[in-house]
């Protein structure tokens, strides 16, 4: 990131709808219909875990993490994450993830799932679950669930469903 002045500040509640139009432009209406939606339609995302990066005032990314179960145990899905198109291949979307998942350790989370690309995702530590082990709402690839230990072991013995913490449901 030498060519920008890149910031990645904690998503603020005033972000929201910048965010929204980003996701617009960058997933389009299809978006809606992914088994993470899904989750997402019943928990609202952790605002001191989600963070944009900006370029001066300018909004060029955005990462969410919001809590979830695998079973009956406690984790988090990150995502969506989204660079504008002008800004990718700089290390943005890197960033924002390095963020989030550190943040996430500090405050004593151990686990955080997401369905997307291992060859890009494992570049910061993801890796595909075993196939059966975790069942997403809906359709998913089972190719595309990807898991981070933020503590080593977090995912031994871990399986089952994937939905809302419901302790964390929207009122």
């Amino acid at each position: 990131m030498n060519d920008l002045s890149l910031t990645i500040l904690p998503e603020a509640a005033g972000d929201a709808q910048a965010i929204e139009r980003l996701h617009e432009r960058t997933f389009g209406p299809g978006r809606f219909v992914l088994s993470a939606y899904r989750i997402r339609e019943h928990v609202d995302h952790l605002l001191e875990l989600s963070f944009t990066a900006r370029i001066g005032t300018l909004l060029v990314g955005s990462v969410r993490q919001l809590p979830i179960l695998i079973g009956e145990t406690r984790a988090l899905l990150l995502g969506p994450l989204t660079v504008e198109p002008p800004f990718r291949g700089r290390g943005v979307g890197r960033l924002l993830m390095e963020r989030a998942l550190k943040d996430a350790k500090e405050k004593g989370h151990a686990l955080v799932l997401l369905v997307g690309d291992e060859p890009y995702y494992s570049r910061v530590g993801f890796k595909l679950v075993p196939k059966g082990r975790v069942t997403m709402p809906g359709p998913v690839d089972a190719g595309r669930v990807l898991v981070f230990e933020l503590v080593d072991g977090a995912f031994e013995g871990v399986s089952g469903s994937v939905g809302p913490d419901w302790s964390k449901a929207r009122g």
